[in-house]
């Protein structure tokens, strides 16, 4: 079905060619610039070194969680227009709060924002981000930076990478995104998919095969082959905007006459070219993907990768949960058991709720076919119920023109609008300990509805639209859409007859219509940043939170869900921060910086003078702060929250084996945050409440130095060595850090004292 072949490879009039069977190929770095990535990548390169980029992006697109802070943090910066268009979509936070007027004041924020800066502005509920870049920002060749995990558009020619709002804001100040030069990996397609197969089920197959062993890790996914062909647009883009949870940096397609009736269609036909690796193109792996193998998939909780096929789940139930069971009440922590065996009744698995949602199920054709299984059905008066989110009101125009959405509605599901809230906890939320299958991007613990904290907890698995349509039809018994019989789709069916008029009529369209004069509405929630203290000479952190967990994920880092209305306010949101996973974490992060406040105040708190004591510190060239420990943090959504809430609070440093995603680590650099890492084989015996002491910082962080040895004061008193990394970081990288975050920094290069 997938195999991953960690191997060179050139690709050679279409066939694979190992590289140490490959004579008379180019060598390896010289070949490597015939792949699709490495053009795309080169001609948006500002820098010299090869090995080193220094990329500018043709678009940028957030939605209502990110662009408040990005525009707010840019504005501090300096920000005076969008330098390219800029769409802010309202997607995430379309909910209104009970009591309260916080997202659409949000809202009305964006579009100020949009008239006084030059941007475009999409209303709630008139398309999902990633939606409304397809079809309206994306083009053969170009690359687009979003603020959101799932910014991927390599289907359609185009790289889309998702990353934290500090990088946006560098993007709006005309400033480069670094990257070291990725490797890339060829996905060699072929096979056709069978019937009642989709895209999440490939893509679900790829994630499983990949994410465990880090196989793409921060590369560049570059699809080719012969089964490309066999797919529509849409399967695609299904498959393509899951890799994001491969952890790839970014992925890239070859086009063809597919592609271009997509561009035709939505009437751009302009944005189209054909892309295709050279002959002679070098890889530096393969993963060989067998469409026609591939089965109808399940990701259980908490993680897209725990992947079996349904017909394995079907015939050894017990056993497969009961493992998952045993991995997730360990990571719960034992606040909350989760009990999927409950869901087995009679031997089978019953599932209680269904949806089709956002950037990967609410695709036009997944919900044709989905309607097609359903069609003159019924799920039933149970305790099923299913709700189908198209993911943008073309879409949803369509589906309502052609009759799809009266057969999803007479077999009783729930039409509803293009809103991302299911993906993360917003909307849909599943009863306590009952199985939710979902077309959606994630199943993260702490992130669908769970509050483990209050004995809640959700079990979400991830499943394609065709087979979630197949269980709905059997009464929430699953069921693969391979095992039951139903008309497929006609062409005519299948052809998405898009209508962009109302794009035109709700959005409004302002890059290059920048009004200084415009003025900016901001609601009694829309807070500026507090100021951000500098690094001093010597740092000195406290562990605040201590997580042995082997994935520390965003949502944990900063919750989702309930905490949406808050991400116009920094102190508000910041009261949220690890809230379900270290509860604990925010009074002791503010205990420490209420000392740092004392400190630079000019009155050292006793507990500092007497930890510095012990390891010869000096307070007034002292940072202190706190610092959080997780085995491998930030897997996940790009929010920044995650990092800043943590900077808010008064945190200056990160201690991990390895950072999950490379957009957390920016996160964290973006907020004056240090990104240490340590040697995997080395055991982290300590505990929240220990200092750790790290002399010469900021001059080690000035020079480059990629190798520190700290102190660690134990509650005890004992003192200990602990040598960390921070290794990688850009010119700019160091001077951000220096001045204590992105904004800080911009403000110095303005005075002219930046990294003084």
């Amino acid at each position: 079905m997938v195999e991953v072949i960690k191997r060179g490879a050139y690709l050679v009039d279409g066939q694979i060619v190992w590289a140490e069977g490959a004579a008379g190929q180019d060598a390896p770095e010289r070949a490597r610039e015939r792949t699709i990535a490495s053009s795309i990548l080169r001609s948006h390169n500002r820098g010299t070194d090869p090995g080193k980029l220094r990329l500018k992006f043709d678009a940028l697109i957030s939605h209502d969680i990110t662009f408040v802070g990005i525009i707010q943090t840019a504005r501090a910066s300096g920000l005076t227009r969008f330098p390219v268009p800029y769409a802010m979509t309202n997607c995430h936070n379309s909910l209104c709060a009970v009591g309260g007027t916080i997202n659409e004041d949000d809202h009305a924020f964006g579009l100020s924002a949009a008239r006084k800066y030059g941007g475009i502005y999409v209303p709630a509920n008139q398309a999902v981000i990633h939606q409304y870049a397809r079809e309206r920002l994306a083009g053969c060749g170009k690359m687009i930076l979003g603020s959101d995990s799932h910014t991927r558009y390599g289907s359609y020619g185009c790289m889309g990478v998702g990353e934290g709002g500090g990088e946006l804001v560098k993007q709006l100040l005309e400033n480069t995104y670094d990257v070291p030069a990725p490797e890339v990996v060829m996905v060699y397609l072929e096979g056709r998919p069978r019937k009642g197969v989709g895209p999440q089920d490939v893509a679900i197959a790829l994630v499983g095969a990949t994410f465990p062993g880090g196989d793409v890790k921060n590369k560049v996914l570059e699809f080719v082959g012969p089964g490309v062909r066999s797919l529509s647009a849409d399967y695609r883009i299904g498959i393509d905007v899951m890799t994001t949870e491969t952890s790839c940096l970014t992925s890239i397609w070859e086009t063809d006459e597919t592609i271009r009736a997509y561009y035709e269609s939505i009437g751009r036909p302009g944005d189209f070219k054909e892309l295709k690796p050279e002959n002679g193109a070098y890889y530096d792996s393969v993963v060989k993907i067998d469409l026609s193998r591939v089965e109808c998939m399940i990701a259980l909780p908490f993680h897209p990768s725990i992947a079996c096929t349904i017909h394995e789940l079907q015939e050894n139930p017990e056993k497969i949960f009961a493992g998952v069971e045993e991995s997730a009440n360990r990571q719960l922590g034992g606040k909350v058991s989760m009990d999927l065996r409950r869901s087995i009744v009679d031997g089978k698995v019953t599932c209680e709720q269904g949806v089709i949602v956002g950037c990967s199920g609410g695709m036009y054709e997944n919900i044709v076919e989905a309607a097609k299984i359903l069609e003159g059905g019924s799920i039933g008066n149970g305790y099923f119920d299913m709700s189908v989110y198209p993911s943008s009101t073309p879409i949803s125009l369509a589906i309502t023109k052609n009759g799809t959405a009266a057969k999803l509605m007479e077999a009783g599901c729930v039409m509803k609008p293009a809103f991302c809230g299911p993906c993360f906890g917003a909307g849909d939320t599943p009863a306590n300990n009952t199985l939710s299958i979902r077309h959606a991007t994630r199943n993260f613990a702490n992130r669908e509805g769970s509050k483990p904290g209050n004995g809640q907890i959700a079990a979400v698995a991830l499943m394609d639209a065709r087979s979630i349509a197949a269980t709905a039809r059997n009464g929430g018994v699953l069921t693969a859409a391979t095992d039951i019989e139903y008309e497929s789709p006609t062409r005519e069916e299948l052809a998405y007859h898009f209508d962009g008029s109302v794009y035109a009529k709700r959005c409004y369209e302002g890059f290059g219509k920048a009004d200084p004069d415009a003025p900016l509405r901001c609601g009694p929630n829309i807070r500026d940043w507090p100021k951000m203290p500098r690094l001093e000479e010597d740092l000195l952190v406290r562990l605040c939170a201590v997580i042995h967990d082997p994935v520390t994920t965003t949502d944990e880092l900063i919750p989702s869900g309930e905490t949406s209305s808050y991400r116009s306010n920094p102190i508000g949101l910041s009261e949220f921060t690890l809230s379900r996973r270290v509860p604990e974490y925010v009074a002791r992060s503010k205990a420490v910086r209420s000392l740092e406040e004392a400190r630079s105040a000019g009155s050292v708190p006793a507990e500092v003078q007497e930890v510095l004591f012990k390891v010869g510190g000096d307070a007034a060239r002292t940072t202190v702060g706190s610092c959080v420990f997780a085995r491998k943090p930030g897997d996940g959504s790009a929010r920044e929250q995650a990092a800043s809430c943590q900077k808010v609070l008064g945190g200056f440093a990160n201690i991990c084996y390895e950072y999950a995603t490379k957009r957390y680590r920016s996160n964290c650099i973006n907020w004056g945050i240090i990104p240490f890492t340590m040697d995997g084989s080395v055991d982290f015996p300590y505990e929240d409440g220990d200092w750790v002491y790290v002399p010469g910082m900021r001059k080690a962080i000035a020079e480059g130095a990629e190798a520190v040895t700290a102190k660690v004061i134990r509650a005890g008193g004992a003192v200990c060595d602990l040598p960390l990394r921070c290794a990688g970081l850009t010119a700019e990288e160091r001077l951000i850090l220096q001045e204590g975050c992105l904004m800080n920094y911009y403000m110095s290069c303005r005075t002219g004292n930046a990294g003084l």
